[in-house]
């Protein structure tokens, strides 16, 4: 079955070099003006990604992206003319997965796409680590049994910290395992993360040390 991606985009010459790219490539592609017909769309279920502007003449495209996040992990794409740090922060903040500015290449949206979907592609697998438990397919992770509550990207920090135990991850090599496109504040984000998953170890019974700062490196989990 094809791939099928959702554009959420009022410009209709935008959405129209879009589609063409994308349905070149052998992808399904759907179209939508407005910000509540997408997240009616995405509801319904069967679409693999979404590229959503920013700029929705009903729904702003963060609020959007907001909803988006309360009942779906598809990966999201924002499409917009606003390229200021603050809003590509907010973006990734929300929960989007990449952010594409405005002049752009069609060519380079569709590559973005497929980069998406291969990072959607996990494994259906289930590895253990110690006392965790790593279910790819599922996103989920469990300590001694019990899952963890994780968001989408303190589950990518984790899981990249138990697939080499004892290793030093760089913060940039952090975004590279659960972000498409790092922000200037990669810094601040991912030690956001990394407190927040701590603390989270920590209501379950776990050693939240485990996880140990590198000064000026980045972090580790110990073995």
């Amino acid at each position: 079955m094809p791939t099928t991606i959702l554009i959420a985009e009022d410009e209709t010459a935008i959405a129209d070099a879009v589609l063409y790219a994308l349905r070149s490539e052998g992808m399904e592609a759907r179209h939508c003006l407005l910000g509540r017909e997408a997240l009616a769309v995405v509801r319904g279920g069967g679409i693999d990604v979404v590229v959503l502007d920013v700029g929705l003449p009903d729904l702003n495209g963060f609020e959007v992206c907001r909803q988006i996040r309360a009942f779906s992990e598809v990966p999201v794409i924002f499409l917009t003319a606003r390229n200021e740090e603050v809003d590509r922060v907010l973006g990734l903040e929300l929960g989007a997965d990449d952010y594409v500015a405005k002049p752009f290449s069609p060519r380079e949206l569709v590559a973005r796409v497929r980069a998406r979907l291969r990072r959607s592609a996990a494994p259906d697998d289930f590895v253990e680590r110690g006392d965790f438990g790593i279910d790819r397919a599922g996103h989920r992770i469990r300590w001694r049994g019990k899952p963890l509550e994780l968001t989408r990207y303190e589950y990518a920090v984790l899981d990249a910290l138990l697939q080499r135990p004892g290793a030093i991850f760089s913060r940039a090599q952090l975004m590279d395992r659960g972000w498409d496109s790092h922000a200037e504040s990669a810094d601040r984000t991912i030690d956001t993360h990394v407190k927040t998953l701590r603390a989270k170890l920590r209501a379950a019974g776990a050693d939240p040390e485990r996880i140990r700062t590198h000064r000026g490196l980045g972090y580790s989990l110990e073995p």
